[in-house]
Order: structure tokens, then sequence, then C-alpha cells
């Protein structure tokens, strides 16, 4: 999987989940705590951020229940 696969099918989930509303790489820039310029460099394959495939590949060894814990229990360390 390349980089840029990784944020455009996060990217499409998101969009999905808001019922198919686009989603502005500004707005998710800013959502993240980053500029729109390095998230469309990742989410065109310009720049890779090392450790962006190294969790996705973390995550893709749990299963789904699991999964849903860890990235509640990271979420939570945001707040």
């Amino acid at each position: 999987m390349q980089i840029d696969d990784l944020f455009n099918i996060l990217h499409n989930s998101l969009e999905s989940q808001n019922n198919g509303k686009k989603i502005s790489l500004k707005d998710m820039a800013n959502s993240l705590g980053i500029s729109m310029r390095t998230y469309q460099d990742w989410k065109l394959g310009r720049a890779k951020p090392q450790a962006a495939i190294t969790v996705m590949k973390m995550l893709g060894q749990l299963d789904d229940e699991e999964i849903i814990r860890t990235v509640r229990k990271i979420n939570k360390l945001e707040d």
C-alpha cells in the first residue's frame, strides 16, 4: 500500500461517514492540526510520513473490536 492510497481511503471513509458530503483538504488539515499543503502532499503521495504505514500495519494486526478500543484510547489522549 502506498501512502497516498492510505490517506485517500481514510479521507473517503470520513466523507462517507459524513453522508457523502465532501470534506475539503483545508478542513481536513485543520481537523488534524496540520497545514493544508502537508495534507495535500500526503494525499498525493509527494510526502510520506514515516509512521503512517507502520501504524496502519499495526492496527491491521488487531481484530475489529480491539481496533475500535485502541482508536478510542488514542482519541481520548487528544482531549
